[in-house]
């Protein structure tokens, strides 16, 4: 796909010219004004591929709660961008789908989307991306290791794709989307089978009984409320995962476990 948005591409960022700091016209925010500055790019934004256009918006995305002062407000964090960009990462990565696997059913491709846009694998790109050492932090959640905890991980990785999308449009966060999740998609170029069917068969096999889903959080609202499930077999640690259902949430729990356990689900001829 290509970028239309208001950030500059990757070849951009490369060259940076002396002068680029100044101030433009005022952005609003959440309702405060913002003064937005033209600026170059940050380590992070070369290595997304992306430089935002209102330095406002990245510098929300990576704030978490605990290094507000004062009352706290939370719409100065990144949770509200990761509601934002939780749902844009669902769309880019439906599409994707959708367009790279055209012989595909809709538990198939169900069963990708679960896969690619779980908290953990969120995690796991940012991880690639070092972005934990982006992240702003409080000093007591700094201190006790919150650069490298997943949920936080995850969460600022969907807030780094809103902000994306609100800086850039949807071909910006579609670019960003594709580039950090691209190999991702091609390790699993070939049909997956379901993560629940492959836990309970790898189960049964060693004499094992059949895997227990427990239900461990609900968030969210009513008509759009996110679960976490726990998987857990005898002698071995629970896993979890989180969804938009509890059936997804499940199959992610499955798909943890198995990932933990290095488990290769048996592929299928598609």
């Amino acid at each position: 796909m290509s970028g239309r948005g208001k950030g500059k591409s990757a070849a951009a960022l490369r060259e940076p010219r002396d002068g680029d700091l100044g101030t433009a016209a005022p952005v609003q925010v959440d309702g405060h004004k913002e003064a937005r500055r033209r600026r170059r790019g940050t380590a992070l934004e070369e290595r997304i591929g992306y430089r935002f256009s209102d330095g406002v918006l990245l510098d929300c995305a990576l704030t978490h709660i605990s290094a507000l002062k004062g009352a706290r407000n939370r719409t100065a964090s990144y949770q509200r961008m990761e509601f934002l960009g939780d749902h844009v990462l669902g769309l880019v990565i439906s599409d994707m789908l959708f367009r790279t696997f055209p012989n595909a059913d809709e538990g198939e491709l169900s069963r990708r989307l679960a896969d690619l846009v779980r908290k953990e694998t969120c995690a796991e790109i940012a991880r690639n991306i070092e972005l934990g050492a982006s992240i702003r932090l409080g000093s007591s959640e700094a201190n006790a290791g919150g650069r490298k905890r997943p949920a936080i991980l995850a969460d600022v990785c969907e807030a780094l794709i809103g902000a994306v999308y609100l800086d850039g449009g949807h071909a910006a966060a579609s670019d960003v989307v594709e580039r950090l999740w691209q190999a991702r998609m091609q390790v699993t170029a070939q049909p997956l089978r379901d993560p629940k069917t492959v836990l309970q068969e790898w189960a049964q096999a060693r004499g094992l009984p059949t895997p227990a889903y427990r239900e461990v959080a609900r968030s969210g609202p009513d008509h759009d409320p996110e679960f976490r499930v726990a998987v857990q077999l005898p002698n071995f640690d629970p896993a979890e995962g989180s969804g938009r259902s509890k059936r997804a949430a499940e199959q992610a729990a499955a798909a943890a476990m198995l990932t933990r356990e290095r488990v290769k689900p048996d592929r299928r001829d598609g």
